[in-house]
């Protein structure tokens, strides 16, 4: 499909500058598209995802979502420092940080997101991996954060990888010491940053197929343990399990049930 098109939205498809969107099979595609700028996010961008996270959220048919991004350099460096900050203009009371414009859960999308990662993961790159849902990465891959280069401070990015549980030490080592040392694959992997690391070559092909396996699965059922997962994060563990009780109830009755004992293919050891 060209840049920009969807198959789940038919006539009037919405073209755009900064990224690729395509929906086949229940799985939407979007690719990060500024390699020349190392897929670093400008305004412009920002918009682009916000309205490909409301599509996302708010079609049927689109079951689960890969993110990933153009070029062999970079999966994403963060905000384009060639042209700034595009929201000091607005009032220090209004402000709101760019990470609610890029982050799949700010959008209340609760349909899980594979993010795959490539080349140069930096800063605010941060905000599409905290907030996606399986994150893998090929063996290029290095993670760093120039905040401290530039003397800026490094808040929010490294407080999302907090609540996604990487360990304490990691991520102030990664947020205090700059673009000087960069985390390769195998250390994030290690620290749970993604769950699993594969060639370059292969790196969009399994995105694909993990999302194809879990587009396959009830999408009732899917949805609601992603989203009773991450409401758990804001919870005391009592409180988090009477709100997962309610998924259950929310969730599981309807039509698609199906044996678990047959519905399921040979099993592969990770």
């Amino acid at each position: 499909m060209a840049a920009g098109e969807s198959s789940a939205d038919g006539a009037g498809d919405r073209a755009y500058e900064t990224i690729r969107f395509e929906v086949v099979d229940h799985v939407a595609t979007i690719t990060l598209s500024r390699p020349d700028r190392l897929n670093a996010f400008n305004e412009k961008m920002a918009a682009e995802i916000a309205d490909v996270w409301g599509r996302v959220r708010d079609d049927d048919d689109v079951r689960v979502a890969v993110l990933q991004a153009d070029g062999e350099r970079a999966f994403c460096t963060g905000v384009d420092v060639g042209e700034g900050a595009w929201w000091t203009h607005i009032s220090r009371f209004n402000q709101e940080d760019p990470g609610v414009a890029l982050g799949p859960k700010q959008h209340r999308v609760w349909k899980p997101v594979v993010c795959a990662l490539h080349g140069m993961v930096a800063g605010g790159a941060m905000y599409f991996v905290n907030e996606s849902d399986i994150v893998i990465c090929s063996d290029d891959a290095t993670f760093f954060d120039p905040h401290a280069n530039s003397g800026m401070v490094s808040a929010l990015e490294p407080m999302g990888m907090l609540a996604r549980g990487v360990p304490l030490g990691e991520v102030l080592r990664w947020a205090l010491i700059g673009s000087e040392e960069r985390m390769n694959a195998q250390t994030a992997l290690r620290t749970g940053i993604v769950t699993e690391v594969t060639t370059p070559a292969d790196l969009r092909a399994r995105a694909q197929q993990l999302a194809a396996e879990i587009a396959d699965r009830r999408p009732e059922a899917i949805q609601g343990t992603v989203r009773a997962i991450w409401e758990s994060l804001d919870m005391t563990p009592t409180t988090a399990l009477r709100n997962g009780l309610s998924y259950t109830q929310i969730g599981n009755p309807g039509a698609g049930r199906s044996d678990s004992r047959t519905n399921k293919r040979r099993p592969r050891v990770r």
